[in-house]
């Protein structure tokens, strides 16, 4: 498999907690730590959420080893560049696999201006930044996280630690939500189908298992 459809594929860690769940050639092959910071404006909006994905030393080296064109056994800055337009273009019809929800609605997210890629200690990072399409106010309930319906890659917030918002305002409250796979699966029972049993990399359900930051605003910023 070529390395832009891999990329394609990203996941979350809902791919993890799916594994009992669903049927068994569906579970992640590529793993990475994850850290997410919401950066807040002034006004108590939204302005951008910051990822960064570090990935498991196996699909890193298959990165090496698939753009190292010069065989130095190191990425140089045009072969990160060629790296992160690849991953870049892959993810785009996925959305960048972000969640963004304002009291249970969708929020839409500019495409990130660029995605930039490193490789330190045998690792490849990948860093992002992207902000809602129309002003994203602090009020009511707002969630953030990453998920992929393909399940391919399970992308873990090892820590509530790395999802974090600086400067958060009296009137918010936060929290790290990590779904339980049997609650999930009971909460949203009349939306899991059989064909989400039997195909669950063709629907979206798979958000509902995912690691999320939750703020809770009592007023309007």
């Amino acid at each position: 498999m070529k390395l832009k459809m891999r990329t394609a594929m990203l996941a979350s860690a809902a791919a993890a907690l799916l594994v009992s769940t669903v049927p068994a050639s569906v579970h992640p092959h590529v793993f990475a730590e994850a850290r997410l910071d919401v950066v807040l404006n002034p006004d108590h909006t939204v302005k951008s959420l910051r990822h960064l994905w570090r990935f498991d030393d196996l699909f890193s080296s298959t990165v090496l080893m698939e753009f190292d064109k010069n065989s130095d056994l190191k990425l140089d800055d045009t072969e990160l560049k060629e790296v992160a337009n690849t991953i870049y273009t892959s993810l785009a019809e996925y959305g960048y696999f972000q969640i963004v929800t304002s009291n249970g609605k969708d929020v839409k997210m500019k495409p990130p201006a660029h995605l930039m890629a490193n490789y330190e200690n045998d690792q490849l990072i990948v860093l992002f930044e992207s902000e809602p399409e129309q002003p994203l106010k602090l009020s009511g309930k707002i969630d953030f996280g990453v998920y992929d319906p393909t399940f391919y890659t399970a992308i873990d917030f090892t820590e509530d630690a790395n999802m974090s918002v600086a400067d958060l305002p009296p009137m918010c409250t936060k929290q790290v939500i990590r779904p339980d796979p049997d609650t999930a699966i009971a909460q949203n029972q009349s939306t899991l189908t059989d064909a989400f049993f039997n195909d669950p990399t063709g629907t979206d359900m798979s958000k509902i298992f995912a690691t999320r930051l939750e703020l809770n605003c009592t007023a309007k910023g």
